[in-house]
């Protein structure tokens, strides 16, 4: 009878984690750290990788301009309408709210009905480059989840780099570039994403496909993250699954979604012609009304929460982590080297949670220093280590709890749980007859965990 139970309850289980596996909503977000679940020892915990919801991080933004004084309005001084490069009669004036253009205006929540915007100083000084530098920095780590969105009021550049930071703009490397002609611009042959695939996805490009166009119909460059995570998730990200082993076994391709700074740099505005019209300099400038960067906080799948705490995002770390992207155990919680929990969805992932050191629930034999199933494991309080108590944490094949801090075992048995036959350690192994228990049973699949169900196995 138990055995068609197991067997029912197994082909059950196969069929949820095939569609939970293709299921598109589990990209990115797993709505708990942990759960309880039952097994033939009783309740116990069963932890997940975790991560923030995605979210807009242009909220969390801070810009800073090189030059600093590109803005355009101080002095005042007149450009060209948009719609008609000739007519040269607007004004930009730093001193009047309804005339000034400050950089906030990338961000804005108002829309554009009426548009508001960044703008540049014209190009006045030509031939002299006209070089505007858009630092966006974050203080913390994030991981890009969503295409970069850039809306320019002005043409659209025709010499655009953008860049990215690791290391909170100490060091710079090119995302994209960006060119009416980049052969000429950047010695670059044009390409778009389209052109790429699984095996070149990491290469930085030159692309012309958002750098033509004067009218106001073209004003918009993008940086596809979703057209890169389709080579592996196919084009509808159906086959999440597949990008989820590229991410936890391809660290270059983490890294290549995972900023803590953007930088825009402007090379050279839209001029619409091969020449600069030097009698009408007001025409050329640069003026942005949207900027949208969609991320997560990273926090080594180790946190479902991410808070602004003192203007500065901070994982709310689990697992028995800390630090700003949960990157190191929590003290007296390093009985292993930390780890980032697995991109994987359950059952195949691990969250890699940080295990009490063993100087803080005593000295074990040296053969008890490997752990079990860290899902046996679970923390009440920030600086104890409940190894057990008379609730969840059982000691199994009739150990008795001493004090929540350790399980006394049976002779037969050993392990942080009692959870490991003495014999496991003979050369000969365990038998029939190596002593009662010898032959268990494992815990049945975490269901439960994956269905949020929690009495599903009850027999």
């Amino acid at each position: 009878m138990y055995l068609s139970r197991f067997l029912s309850l197994h082909a059950l289980w196969v069929t949820v984690s095939s569609v939970m596996q293709h299921y598109p909503s589990v990209w990115g977000h797993y709505d708990v750290c942990k759960t309880q679940i039952y097994t033939e020892e009783g309740k116990v915990w069963d932890y997940m990788a975790c991560q923030p919801e995605a979210r807009d991080m242009i909220k969390y933004v801070k810009v800073t301009l090189d030059p600093p004084d590109i803005t355009c309005g101080d002095p005042p001084e007149t450009f060209c309408a948009m719609g008609n490069p000739y007519m040269c009669n607007n004004e930009c004036d730093a001193s009047t709210q309804e005339l000034a253009h400050p950089p906030e205006l990338m961000f804005d929540l108002e829309g554009r009905h009426p548009s508001t915007f960044w703008q540049s100083t014209t190009w006045k000084d030509y031939p002299k480059p006209l070089h505007v530098n858009i630092t966006l920095s974050w203080n913390k780590t994030i991981e890009l989840t969503d295409n970069i969105v850039i809306t320019f009021e002005s043409g659209r550049p025709d010499q655009m780099i953008l860049e990215k930071s690791l290391d909170y703009g100490r060091t710079w490397q090119p995302y994209q570039y960006y060119a009416t002609d980049c052969l000429d611009a950047f010695h670059m042959d044009p390409k778009s994403v389209r052109d790429l695939s699984q095996h070149t996805v990491l290469e930085i490009i030159c692309t012309e496909e958002y750098s033509t166009g004067y009218m106001t119909n073209s004003k918009i460059i993008h940086f596809e993250i979703k057209d890169r995570f389709a080579f592996f998730a196919g084009p509808r990200l159906h086959n999440m699954a597949s990008l989820y082993g590229q991410l936890d076994t391809t660290k270059k391709l983490r890294d290549f979604f995972t900023i803590t700074d953007l930088r825009i740099r402007l090379l050279r505005p839209a001029t619409g012609e091969i020449y600069v019209d030097e009698q009408h300099l007001a025409r050329y400038f640069y003026a942005i009304s949207d900027i949208r960067v969609y991320g997560r906080c990273k926090c080594n799948l180790h946190a479902t929460g991410c808070k602004e705490e003192n203007k500065r995002l901070l994982c709310e770390c689990e697992h028995n982590t800390t630090g700003p992207d949960c990157g190191k155990c929590k003290k007296n919680y390093q009985g292993r080297p930390w780890s980032p929990g697995s991109y994987l969805p359950i059952p195949k992932g691990t969250a890699n949670i940080c295990i009490p050191s063993i100087s803080s629930i005593g000295n074990p034999p040296k053969f008890d220093r490997i752990w079990p199933n860290i899902s046996s494991l679970e923390v009440s309080k920030p600086n104890q280590a409940n190894v057990c108590d008379n609730e969840l944490l059982h000691c199994q094949n009739g150990g008795t709890c001493i004090n929540n801090v350790r399980c006394q075992c049976p002779p037969a048995y050993t392990g942080i749980l009692c959870e490991k036959l003495k014999c496991e350690r003979d050369p000969g192994g365990c038998s029939q007859s190596s002593g009662p228990g010898a032959v268990s049973r494992g815990p049945l699949p975490p269901l439960a965990a994956l269905l949020g169900v929690t009495g599903l196995l009850i027999f």
